[in-house]
């Protein structure tokens, strides 16, 4: 049987995984990677996968891996367009709730891949969390069994590129809107309110007030706060 590799660091892509074993256990061998210390070129060659999927990982994939193994990122734009880091985020602060997941081969270049396919995705409402389990369950309920089941060619990216910088702790500050409203504000909130990802924050006094699990409702803002000590 083939071997396949995910690398990954989410807990909803762990959880994911094990139901990708229990669904194809009797046609691959699956092998899971959480930490860059284990994705080294001499445990890959040792397992020598016919995939690596990549569905959530935060480190730069090795020249001499991804050159000598297929390498399957998944990226939530549509491709050319949004190239580079904090996609979710820098979608919503351009008012964009209707994208892509482009799942793309590893290749030289930031997001330059070929293009395997692409799945429509909205990004309307929840939490940056919620909104990246429910990128888990498209990428390991439909993408990867596409991938999986299908000889899938990729083909090159066609149309106007976009590139999109990856934001800093400092742009969680609430004075970086620009324009205020009550949705802009949600936005704003639910954008960065997700594991690993700097609050959405204020200062005052030498405190900082961090706010999270935003909802809008009947014309307001309702949500969580927390303030400490600078």
């Amino acid at each position: 049987m083939d071997n396949i590799i995910v690398a990954t660091i989410k807990e909803w892509n762990i959880k994911n995984y094990y139901s990708l074993i229990a669904k194809y256990s009797n046609q691959f061998n699956f092998h899971l990677i959480t930490s860059s210390e284990d994705l080294s070129f001499e445990r890959i060659k040792s397992i020598a996968p016919k995939y690596i999927f990549f569905p959530h990982w935060s480190w730069i994939i090795p020249e001499k891996i991804y050159k000598n193994y297929e390498c399957i990122v998944f990226h939530m734009t549509d491709l050319p367009f949004g190239r580079g880091g904090s996609p979710l985020q820098n979608l919503i602060m351009e008012g964009i709730y209707d994208t892509k997941v482009s799942a793309i081969k590893v290749q030289e270049g930031l997001d330059t891949g070929d293009i395997y396919m692409k799945e429509d995705f909205s990004i309307a409402l929840g939490s940056a969390e919620e909104i990246f389990i429910r990128l888990s369950d498209l990428v390991f309920q439909k993408m990867i069994p596409k991938l999986l089941e299908n000889k899938m060619v990729p083909i090159k990216q066609e149309g106007q590129e976009t590139i999109f910088k990856r934001r800093t702790p400092s742009q969680s500050h609430l004075k970086q809107l620009n324009e205020v409203s009550l949705v802009k504000l949600y936005d704003f909130i639910r954008m960065l309110d997700g594991e690993g990802y700097p609050k959405a924050f204020l200062e005052l006094d030498g405190l900082k007030i961090e706010f999270s699990e935003a909802h809008l409702k009947n014309n307001k803002l309702v949500g969580k706060f927390e303030v400490t000590e600078k």
